[in-house]
């Protein structure tokens, strides 16, 4: 059978420069889990405390963090912290490692079996995040900043281009902020320097990609959207004179032109000085530990246990199950693929399709609170290089404003943008966020990055959506097998170029296999994945581990399950590695009854 193919979707969720914004409410946890003995509430208030300072320190350690999550940080205690992007050297990276043996050195202190439920959560949580941390400190220079997709140089403008300003004092640290994006791109530049000494540099198709890429952003300066938008966001400050105004308009434009174009002009010229020493133009595994890293970074983005050759037994057993499913469905209604062909949306408005998915939802997802969400445009000039869409979430004491951007390439009218807006919205990532927020996560979870769960269970959600189309039930389930099984083909591919040495040539057998010609295309996928090391396994083996938690449920609770009560429980536990979901999934369901 031959899956309907499109070009690979590039995707981003949640932006950051070295944390995911999946933010969460407060430290109240979810005390009504168990009830504690007065000792058991005086440990508790205790890791409470030890919670609260490792993210008041983590979080102030970087502007941009500290402000995507807290939109008031006095309130967490956070005054006058330094305004700063942070810093890439082997002595800051050092300094972290230090960091993190010492915080797990004082976590280890708590007495585990005295801890409430939800703060054992917390407390497994930390200790799988952190010694994960650690068990990569070998492989610093194996890291990238410069992915095209989702590398600092394509996030950090959007990041600003987010930035709130919701009082003067907001315009003042953005405006001291902007001009250490110069000495910050130094420090990448010579971080890829370093890179390239030790044989380390990307692939001159990913250098060319991001030179293009540089060029782009500093075209058309005199209108250009940092500017622009800027503008908007201090005219819509009402505690501002006009004067004043455009005093900090004028101040920041001469900052872009001072600090940001030129950033981004040397980052240019130090890659193109740079382009040709790189010694590896295949997967990483042909680099000295490359199979070690990838590892590494499997379950960083992941958060599955398995083995990569167990990883990629799973990913096909789900095509092969997908595949076999529709396969039936054509035979028993021949003309069911073109009925999915030449479905075209009826209602292409972004607004009114997420307020329509949060009503389908309904049946399967508990309701989520009132919230309310733009929906933008990216500039033109980050087109090509950025997803279709993407999701940033709010500060976690400020939930009720949500974005989610769209490239203005994406055809409105398809299937494909019906779910990738409940991808990134209802009841996909502004859902799982917002629903975080509600269930009171500890705000110490919102610094820590899984992508497995975020991007797993929006992927998972993808798949459900294309029920809540208007769309014949075997047509929707048709269009989302195929979907299931054509991102399955990106990720053994990943596997495939990362793990098990797959050439172009290799590539190209394994995709044709599947009735998928097209040569150019396949080799985007291939360079693609070249410079995004994991990106698809974190979308479909977190769907995977979601689809497996379901069966888990399903077993455990028998009669007693329903999915609103399993998505609840789901959500309450939050983002983590899938076997810690499991392990507490029983209290957190059962507690939702």
């Amino acid at each position: 059978m031959n899956l309907c193919h499109s070009t690979a979707g590039k995707r981003l969720s949640a932006l950051s420069l070295s944390i995911i914004f999946l933010l969460n409410l407060s430290l109240t946890g979810c005390s009504s889990i168990s009830s504690e003995t007065s000792s058991n509430k005086k440990a508790s208030l205790s890791f409470e405390e030890f919670c609260n300072t490792l993210f008041c320190s983590e979080v102030s350690s970087n502007t941009i963090n500290l402000h995507f999550t807290l939109s008031n940080p006095e309130s967490y205690g956070i005054t006058d912290p330094p305004i700063t992007l942070g810093e890439i050297s082997h002595s800051a990276s050092d300094k972290t490692n230090a960091d993190i043996e010492n915080t797990l050195a004082s976590l280890e202190q708590f007495q585990y079996e005295t801890l409430s439920t939800s703060d054992q959560l917390t407390y497994d949580i930390l200790s799988d995040y952190l010694n994960h941390e650690l068990s990569g400190t070998e492989y610093y220079l194996y890291e990238e900043y410069l992915n095209p997709a989702s590398g600092i140089q394509s996030q950090l403008p959007i990041l600003y281009e987010e930035y709130r300003f919701y009082d003067e004092k907001d315009v003042k640290d953005y405006l001291e902020l902007l001009p250490q994006t110069k000495s910050y791109f130094e420090e990448i530049i010579a971080f890829e320097q370093e890179k390239a000494k030790a044989g380390l540099f990307m692939s001159d198709t990913t250098c060319d990609t991001l030179i293009e890429q540089c060029a782009s952003f500093t075209e058309n300066q005199e209108n250009h959207y940092l500017i622009e938008t800027f503008n908007h966001k201090v005219d819509a400050l009402t505690d501002i004179n006009a004067s004043t105004k455009e005093a900090y308009k004028e101040e920041n434009e001469n900052l872009v032109k001072e600090y940001i174009f030129p950033a981004y002009d040397e980052l240019s010229a130090a890659l193109t000085n740079l382009k040709g020493s790189g010694k590896n133009e295949k997967g990483l595994c042909y680099f000295d530990k490359g199979k070690d890293y990838y590892e590494y970074l499997v379950y960083y983005n992941t958060g599955c246990q398995a083995e990569i050759k167990d990883i990629q037994t799973m990913i096909g057993n789900q095509r092969l199950l997908d595949l076999q499913e529709a396969s039936k469905l054509t035979q028993e209604y021949p003309d069911l693929w073109e009925q999915c062909e030449n479905f075209a949306l009826s209602d292409t408005d972004a607004v009114s399709i997420l307020n329509t998915l949060q009503k389908k939802m309904l049946s399967q997802f508990p309701a989520a609170p009132e919230t309310e969400f733009t929906v933008s445009y990216i500039d033109k000039c980050m087109e090509d290089y950025l997803a279709p869409a993407f999701y940033i979430t709010s500060p976690i004491d400020h939930y009720k404003q949500n974005s989610i951007f769209i490239n203005g390439t994406t055809d409105n009218t398809t299937m494909r943008y019906f779910t990738t807006l409940a991808h990134e919205g209802f009841p996909g990532h502004l859902y799982q966020t917002v629903m975080s927020y509600e269930m009171g996560l500890p705000a110490v979870r919102s610094i820590l990055n899984y992508p497995g769960y975020a991007e797993g269970w929006a992927t998972y959600v993808e798949m459900l959506s294309y029920q809540y189309a208007d769309l014949p039930k075997n047509a929707a389930t048709l269009m989302a097998l195929n979907q299931s099984a054509l991102l399955s083909l990106y990720a053994s591919t990943d596997i495939g170029i990362h793990y098990e040495g797959w050439t172009l040539s290799d590539t190209v057998k394994f995709w044709k296999d599947y009735g998928i010609t097209d040569e150019n295309s396949i080799a985007e996928v291939y360079q693609y994945i070249i410079s995004e090391p994991t990106n698809y396994l974190k979308y479909y083996v977190g769907y995977l581990g979601f689809l497996e938690l379901k069966d888990y449920a399903k077993d455990t609770f028998q009669e007693k399950y329903n999915d609103v009560d399993f998505h609840r429980a789901v959500l309450a536990i939050g983002p983590a590695p899938f076997h810690i979901v499991e392990k507490y999934l029983p209290a957190f369901y059962e507690i939702e009854q």
